[in-house]
């Protein structure tokens, strides 16, 4: 028996079930659910499923149940349910409690697939991100003078080793993380020495970067490409180091970075694609002159309804430059062995081709926020479980980028020639399910993992986007 509370090494869609009180909902015996004796000891540092997620947002509510004997797999590869790697909130110390706190704060749905890992890494993860939280609050916070601020940025990875630093003085949302960095810092302090090696150089290295680049915009597509390897193939290369160190994942998943370095600079590009008119808005530029200046005298002339179709050019330009990188993004999951850390890598990664899909050769780029559908971006969450599954994924999208290109413009047979690619290494022997021929028991199971997820989904769009490395 165990109290769901402190159970995190589940798959994030099926972390819904953790909260299901209609116990007809799941096959008998694989589960069964009932009212937690100890809620107390798991509110504050519970790794929330989507629907106590949600439910804690909208109300401030939290129902606590605990699973008897369930263990679910759906390929031999790979076990989508387990329960493994418990853990006692009340061995927690005060400032761990607090970090995960600040975490949920900063990142609410980053927070979740954090939590979601297995072992020691979650906590190595937890304190990497916070540690990478409070270097991109202070890039951020324009009140911060350049004299301070760069060697700020420059000596950041030194704080980690001084258990009385912090700065008061920001008044960026996620402040926090800086006022109270000791906290971060003890912790940081208390992982194993790989792991704070792996931190401590990623940090050092992106500060540096992120201090580059404080005053020039973005020019060349290989000033392009290392502005998005600062502030996220570092991330990947990183994160990677981490999977390899806890033994979760083969050494190889650390050393190989080029492949690391892709699966941030993928997610990256997607970001700063999607996002033109907000940091145009906001007036920041990160499309790449050497790209944008073909079709415009401004970045912003883009705006404008006269340019409309030199603005698709350019866009569709950029979304195959950044689908370059997909087929080392495919090479890098199929090397992944963990569920929990599969999971938090191929949720995004398939999110980002979806949204590539949405924005290719579309006009809705340059005149408001292109969004992939709710009940798409559930399935994607759900369904991401497995390598087959993605690479599904990978070549679905694909075929909606392909029947999208259009006949004029000078990125279209490269456009062509990479989707190809990408359909060719996403190739399976085995189809993916239909959900026409589930049993009903399983058909019940995905029915009750779309509600809850929805209302998941629901609470994300009111809150601010999170999962966004800093440009």
């Amino acid at each position: 028996m165990y109290c769901v509370g402190l159970l995190r090494a589940w798959p994030l869609a099926l972390r819904a079930l953790q909260c299901d009180s209609r116990h007809g909902a799941l096959p008998q015996p694989w589960l069964l659910l009932r009212p937690c004796q100890w809620p107390a000891r798991c509110h504050l540092p519970c790794a929330p499923c989507l629907s106590c997620w949600a439910g804690r947002l909208a109300s401030g509510q939290t129902h606590h149940l605990v699973l008897l004997d369930g263990e679910l797999t759906t390929s031999p590869r790979k076990s989508f349910l387990t329960a493994t790697s418990l853990s006692s909130a009340d061995a927690m110390s005060e400032t761990l409690r607090t970090c995960y706190v600040y975490l949920n704060q900063t990142s609410r749905s980053f927070a979740a697939v954090i939590q979601a890992l297995d072992g020691d890494l979650r906590q190595a993860v937890c304190i990497f991100y916070l540690v990478l939280r409070a270097l991109d609050t202070v890039e951020d916070d324009m009140s911060i003078p350049l004299e301070v601020k760069v060697p700020m940025l420059h000596n950041f990875h030194t704080y980690l080793y001084l258990p009385g630093w912090s700065y008061s003085q920001s008044q960026q949302r996620d402040a926090q993380v800086l006022h109270d960095f000791p906290s971060i810092s003890l912790e940081f302090r208390s992982l194993a020495k790989v792991y704070q090696d792996v931190i401590a150089n990623i940090c050092h290295k992106m500060g540096l970067g992120m201090a580059e680049f404080l005053e020039k915009r973005v020019q060349s597509i290989k000033e392009w490409d290392m502005y998005c390897h600062y502030v996220a193939g570092l991330v990947g290369i990183g994160l990677s180091r981490l999977f390899a160190a806890s033994e979760l994942e083969e050494p190889v998943v650390g050393e190989d970075t080029e492949l690391a370095n892709s699966m941030g600079l993928f997610l990256q590009k997607t970001n700063i694609i999607r996002d033109y008119l907000e940091d145009q808005q906001e007036g920041r530029e990160f499309w790449p002159h050497e790209v944008w200046s073909k079709y415009v005298d401004k970045l912003s002339d883009f705006s404008r309804p006269a340019n409309l179709q030199a603005a698709l050019q350019c866009l569709n330009e950029l979304v195959t430059n950044a689908l370059q990188h997909v087929p080392d993004v495919i090479t890098y999951l199929s090397r992944l062995h963990n569920q929990s850390v599969f999971n938090f890598c191929a949720i995004p990664q398939v999110m980002a081709i979806a949204t590539l899909a949405a924005c290719y050769n579309n006009p809705q780029v340059f005149r408001g926020v292109v969004k992939i559908r709710k009940g798409q971006a559930v399935t994607l969450m759900m369904e991401a479980t497995n390598m087959e599954a993605v690479k599904g994924m990978f070549r679905q999208y694909s075929g909606v980028i392909r029947q999208k290109v259009p006949g004029a413009g000078m990125s279209g047979v490269g456009t062509r020639q990479i989707v190809q690619k990408v359909e060719a290494l996403s190739q399976s022997e085995r189809e993916l399910v239909s959900h026409g021929h589930l049993s009903p028991i399983y058909l019940s199971l995905a029915m009750f993992l779309v509600a809850v997820s929805w209302q998941y989904w629901q609470t994300l769009t009111h809150s601010s986007e999170e999962y966004r490395p800093s440009q």
